[in-house]
């Protein structure tokens, strides 16, 4: 069934939503978010306009406001359960009513109940939100505007599901983009996926830029913004004021500091794969593994994606290294009694046994399978590294992550989250007790992507031992926010928060100083910065520190529950931004006017396209007749050797879409049958697979090895036949050979 613009209950029915105004607002390595949202009710009847929209997980709205003619209301952060009360209080005495809550089915997911409306009204609605801008692989800062803020929208016949957005829907409403960024470190470029107009610099030291979107935009794509530094791993500090309104010693009232950590891997480390490690595959093998990895077409089972992406990670596994396969549910069993030696015939046997691997180990119950693990002695020079993938939750949380923190001394675990169902706790805490990295697959996002880079991880030196040391005068004293940081993989950055507590009689400059460890070299950093900011830039950096202390007392677990609740509300309030205890409301008071007729519900759906399932259609058990087909890369990987290399049969042929014969008669004479195999493997896999690399790269590497390895004759030859085999044009300096 597929659905487009317009209101759920009539067709064509005009939409109460007219327009979006953003105004995005960078400092350093965060954003605020202002987003203006004009309605008007062009019904005949008085309105309760329902809209549903997506924010970053790690957002934190802390700004609600409404318009309504000349009058705005701005609303109030107040307990979650109080607030409800007052709305439908409001609502039913017939005064105007705005409520903003975060989703109770998903976490990100904001629901804006624009109370009464009467007929030919109109209401502007402003939500602010602040959050991290996240790090991508070539090192921009990347922000993302969903298409039509929306389209996480669940209509009543669906229980659950993110549509799809159809890029065939005409928007009602029209959109306008400005942006604004403001950085100690000179600005690069920004880049997007829409048309922008030029950027515009607003000092000469390139540290103060603005930009906006092109006119007509249809908004029918995300609009994503890349933003690049020139010196992106030089860390940084930043001061924010606080608040003169706010009293001197609490959060809001001191000065607030923000520190952002992003370590530079040199690339001659970085290019040298570790080959030591013993790798420890944990895999969840409870029934609710027979269930699909999302509700829509072309779904794989969790089992089913998780026997391929072992398949990956068994052909990427460097030999030398040791490795086991541990499957769990209301009991568990490994393939071997202890890690073996990674080879041919280790491999070969685990892969026969993953093929076999079903749901079919009824609960949850991962204690006793990591008891077990760590009853193992661990080979001297061969680091542990645990995989765990499970989509459930587990009854005895605490437990289990006390177990892996006393054990964190030996190994890192490596944690991944199927589906919504898999518990948050438990996969984070797992990860962070043991300097490991946690991943979370939801929706339509696939295994493999995120489980190779956790490889790549686990492969690559990190950064550890990492601590913060102050300088700063007497009466001065520093309040960290943040929870300590461990360690650092190659792509990650943190920001660190602290609170400037006290007066200084005479000095205003201060000095923090970072120190860490990788690959066993001291690394020192030096920042100075000031206590008496003098420019004031909102109050961002503080709102992301009280999101943080929020976010840790979320993850608390104690005896005193009503406590820590307490303590968010209070900290949520004081702050002004959202938490899971916590909702914003306003209520027009000062509206004399009782709204009279009855009262429609309108949901704004916006652009999506879903489909019905019944509860247990995506559930069935053993139907792998039914799975999609293999993906050609699966079978190519599949192929390979232990050692790298590929033979020349059959099945590689096929892969290419070419007879045996056809692949043997272009083999140069002075080359082997397996050289020639491999090298075609890697010029079809930076062809035709490029834009998957992350899922193949250790698969390249391990094959361009064992060419190099073997010395052969005639290989610049070789490669050019192998082009013209297969159309392509691939060069030996990409293939690394």
């Amino acid at each position: 069934m597929r659905r487009c613009c317009g209101l759920v209950s009539h067709i064509n029915v005009p939409v109460p939503l007219k327009s979006i105004s953003v105004q995005l607002q960078v400092l350093d390595h965060v954003a605020s978010v202002s987003s203006s949202l004009q309605y008007v009710n062009e019904e005949e009847h008085p309105l309760e306009a329902v809209f549903i929209f997506p924010l970053p997980r790690d957002a934190a709205v802390c700004h609600f406001s409404a318009k309504i003619g000349e009058q705005e209301i701005v609303a109030e952060v107040q307990d979650k359960q109080s607030a409800l009360d007052q709305y439908d209080d409001a609502v039913s005495s017939g005064q105007q009513a705005f409520l903003l809550e975060g989703s109770d089915e998903s976490s990100g997911v904001f629901k804006l109940s624009v109370g009464c409306l009467s007929p030919g009204q109109n209401a502007s609605i402003t939500i602010i939100y602040v959050i991290e801008l996240s790090v991508q692989a070539n090192h921009a800062l990347h922000f993302c505007l969903p298409a039509v803020l929306n389209p996480r929208y669940t209509p009543a016949a669906s229980a659950a599901g993110v549509p799809e957005i159809s890029s065939a829907c005409v928007i009602p409403y029209t959109l306008s983009l400005t942006v604004d960024v403001r950085s100690s470190d000179r600005i690069s470029r920004l880049e997007s996926s829409c048309p922008l107009d030029p950027l515009v610099f607003l000092n000469s030291d390139h540290t103060h830029a603005t930009v906006n979107l092109s006119a007509g935009h249809q908004f029918d794509k995300d609009v994503e913004l890349l933003l690049y530094y020139e010196n992106t791993h030089q860390p940084t500090a930043v001061v924010e004021a606080g608040a003169a309104t706010a009293q001197p010693g609490s959060l809001m009232g001191d000065p607030v500091l923000m520190i952002s950590l992003y370590p530079e891997f040199p690339a001659d480390l970085m290019a040298s794969l570790e080959s030591q490690g013993e790798f420890v595959f944990v895999v969840d093998r409870s029934r609710s593994m027979r269930c699909k990895m999302h509700r829509w077409k072309g779904a794989r089972m969790r089992i089913k994606s998780a026997r391929d992406t072992l398949l990956l990670l068994l052909k990427s596994l460097p030999i030398g290294c040791y490795f086991n396969i541990y499957g769990f549910g209301s009991h568990f069993e490994s393939f071997f009694p202890q890690s073996v030696v990674y080879s041919e015939d280790t491999m070969e046997e685990a892969l026969k046994r993953v093929k076999n691997m079903k749901a079919d180990m009824g609960g949850t119950e991962i204690l006793q399978p990591l008891k077990h693990i760590y009853s193992q002695p661990c080979y001297p020079d061969h680091p542990r590294q645990l995989f765990i993938f499970t989509d459930g939750k587990v009854h005895n949380t605490k437990e289990v992550l006390d177990l892996v923190k006393s054990h964190a001394y030996s190994h890192r675990c490596f944690s991944f989250g199927i589906s919504k169902s898999a518990s948050a706790a438990l996969i984070k805490g797992m990860a962070r007790k043991s300097s490991g990295h946690a991943q979370f697959i939801r929706g339509t996002k696939r295994m493999q992507p995120k489980v190779m880079q956790s490889l790549r991880f686990a492969l690559q030196p990190a950064v550890d031992s990492i601590s913060v040391d102050w300088t700063i005068p007497e009466g001065v004293t520093v309040d960290m926010l943040s929870p300590p940081i461990s360690s650092l993989f190659q792509g990650q950055r943190a920001l660190i928060y602290a609170q400037l507590k006290g007066q200084s009689s005479g000095k205003t400059e201060g000095a923090v100083t970072l120190k860490y460890r990788l690959k066993d070299q001291p690394v020192t950093n030096q920042l100075q910065f000031t206590l008496k900011p003098t420019e004031d830039t909102g109050r961002m950096i503080h709102q992301l520190a009280a999101r943080s202390v929020i976010r840790s007392l979320e993850r608390a677990r104690g005896a005193d529950a009503e406590a820590i609740r307490s303590r968010i509300v209070e900290l949520s309030v004081l702050a002004g931004v959202s938490s899971i205890h916590t909702a914003f409301i306003c209520i027009n008071k000062d509206n004399k006017q009782t709204i009279r007729g009855p009262l429609l519900q309108r949901r704004v759906p916006l652009c999506y396209r879903f489909q019905k399932f019944p509860v247990m259609s995506y559930c069935k058990r053993n139907r792998d007749e039914l799975e999609p087909q293999t993906d050609p890369l699966l079978q190519l990987v599949s192929l390979q050797k232990a050692t790298g290399c590929w033979e020349l049969n059959a099945a590689l042929a096929d892969v290419f879409g070419k007879t045996e014969d056809e692949v043997a008669n272009h083999r140069p004479v002075q080359v082997d049958g397996s050289v020639w195999a491999t090298v075609l493997a890697l010029i079809w896999l930076y062809s035709c697979r490029s834009n998957d690399q992350v899922e193949w790269q250790f698969v390249a590497m391990k094959a361009a090895s064992w060419i190099r390895s073997q010395k052969p004759d005639g290989l610049s030859q070789c490669v050019c036949d192998g082009n013209v085999l297969l159309g392509c044009h691939v060069t030996e300096d990409v293939l690394g050979i």
